[in-house]
Order: structure tokens, then sequence, then C-alpha cells
């Protein structure tokens, strides 16, 4: 066995460990929840690499502290929460996992718009309740046929969605993006290019599809849903960041928001020095008009197997002096 040693910083199946066992020696965390930063540094300090997710953060201080690191692999997507130029500049390559958590993300984003929409939330809160006597004309939402919806963001999850949704009659979908479609890609997926403005003015089902940058900090904040059209949804599926989530509750207490469901959420934004620590209580206690779930969007099991697997890979290719299939950067040797 290689003497190299391997930190993982979040529980993985444990066929991920037996294959990076099988060239290094590996140092998993075997229990549900995130290592303290003290931990992880100590457990870093003589590593040649680092398998990271979604919580962790990497800035200099962190690389100065580990200087065997050769590579850090992140099992995840986006990677504002790392410090890039940092590793380039120290020698350290940093790798992602580019492609497999668009399909089970967009089905996520398009379960979470329709058991908002369709009360599935409140309706099984009633059936537990043991109130439900049979039919009543009650809980009426809204469906999908005939809906507008609105896509800010039309990379790989909005052209997956756009897709799934097309068995759904929809009216239209609205899009903006810096790349825009070709022609073929707008006609193929139903879609059409227009104003940040109109899409909130028109939709009826809002998803922001966005990275997390200094442009898209709160791009759905307390103006963009006053502009929004009346009772209308928002599904966040990107980043917590993107959405104000104050004043999401505002609009909802308002009564203008139709209603708001989320995977991502303000309080996981690490490098935020101003990072709220929990979501808003007005907004948790907003039970029948809003639905989240604990950031599962790539959370089915044979795909977050592949993902620890393929940021596995690219640890063994750069351990290996090659250079990692899904590096994002070229380090200074």
């Amino acid at each position: 066995m290689n003497t190299q040693k391997v930190v993982i910083t979040h529980r993985v199946h444990p066929g991920v460990v037996e294959y990076l066992s099988r060239h290094y020696d590996v140092i998993p965390n075997e229990t549900p929840g995130a290592l303290d930063r003290e931990t992880l540094l100590e457990r870093c300090r003589d590593a040649a690499a680092v398998m990271v997710f979604m919580p962790d953060w990497i800035d200099a201080a962190f690389l100065d502290n580990c200087p065997k690191l050769k590579v850090v692999g992140a099992a995840l997507k986006g990677f504002d929460n790392f410090d890039v130029a940092a590793c380039t500049q120290r020698g350290v390559w940093f790798t992602i996992v580019p492609d497999l958590l668009t399909v089970p993300t967009a089905e996520l984003a398009l379960g979470l718009a329709l058991g908002l929409m369709r009360n599935v939330l409140p309706g099984d809160r009633f059936i537990r309740s043991r109130k439900f006597q049979g039919w009543r004309p009650s809980l009426y939402g809204a469906g999908m046929t005939g809906a507008t919806i609105g896509m800010v963001g039309m990379g790989a999850v909005g052209k997956t969605l756009a897709q799934r949704l097309m068995g759904f009659d929809i009216r239209q979908i609205l899009y903006t993006d810096p790349a825009a479609l070709t022609p073929e890609e707008e006609k193929r997926l139903g879609a059409k290019q227009a104003s940040f403005q109109d899409i909130l003015a028109q939709s009826d089902v809002l998803f922001p599809l966005t990275p997390m940058t200094a442009e898209t900090f709160h791009l759905i904040d307390e103006t963009a849903l006053a502009a929004m059209k009346p009772g209308s949804y928002l599904v966040n599926v990107s980043r917590g960041s993107v959405v104000d989530e104050a004043a999401v509750a505002g609009s909802l207490a308002a009564g203008r928001l139709g209603g708001y469901a989320a995977d991502v959420f303000e309080l996981e934004e690490w490098t935020r020095e101003d990072r709220p620590s929990v979501i808003p209580e007005m907004l948790l206690d907003n039970v029948d008009r809003t639905l989240f779930t604990p950031h599962i969007g790539s959370a089915v099991d044979g795909v977050r197997y592949e993902i620890a697997m393929q940021a596995a890979r690219n640890i063994v290719q750069a351990l290996s002096g090659q250079r990692p299939e899904d590096a994002v950067n070229e380090p200074v040797r």
C-alpha cells in the first residue's frame, strides 16, 4: 500500500473507501456529521489528498497548514466555498464532479414544485390529524397545465428540468442566461429568451438556477419579489443566498407570493461573513405555503456513490502524477 494519506471529510459508501484503500492510507469520517475545523486540520496536516463536500471550505490558511497536500477532490459541482486560486498558487490540484448531480437535482426541483402547488404536505398533515372523513372542497392548489415557467439560468439543470416539464402541457418556458440557447435548443425545449423583469412578471413558477456569485447574491430580493406575478410560486434548488429568505418570508406573510419551496438555504454559505445561523422563524412557521428539503438534490443512493467514486478517481489520477479528469485549475509547480 502507498503510504500517502487521503482524508475523507464526510461519510461515503464503503466501496469508495475500499477503492482508495487499495492505493493509500485512508482516513474516513464514519459519522453522519461534519468534522469540526480543528479536527479536519489535524487530520489533513500530513495528508496528500482530501475529499471534500458541500459543508467544507478551504482557504489559504488551511492550505498553509497542510504542506503535503497535492489534490483537493471535491464531491460536488459548485465550488465557491473553496479558494481555487490559493490551491493553484500552492501547487494543489482542485477537482470537481461536473455532471452527475444534474438529473437528480432537476427531478427534485420538479417534485418540490408539484408538492408545493398541490398542497401535498398540508394534505398529509390533515390525514395524520385523523380528521379526514372523505372528500371535501378544500386544499385547492395550482397545476402545471397552462402555466408559464420562468428559469433564471439555463445551464445543465435548467435544460434537464425543461425536458421533464415538456410532458405537463405547460404554456411556455421563459428563460434568461448569459449564454443563450440556440434556436434549435429553444424549439426542442419549448423555451423562449426573455428579460429578467418579464420573467418575474409573467411566471407562475420561478426557478432560480444560477451559481452563487457577487451578481447573483440575493438576486431574488424584496424588489424582485414585488415584481413577481401575484400568487406565483418560487422554487430554489440552486444556492441558498441567491434568494433573500427574509424577503421571501415577508412576501408570503403579505399574501403576495403563493408559496416557496427550497432545498438550499442561506445558512449553508460558509464563506459569507454575515452568514445567518438559522432559517428565519417567520419562514419556518409558514407551514401551509412552504415546502423544504435538507439539501437532498443529489441524494439518490446510486448517484451519491458515483459522485464520491468520481472524486476518488480524480484523487488517484492526481496522486499518480496525471492530470485529473475533472481538474478546474493548473497548479503552479
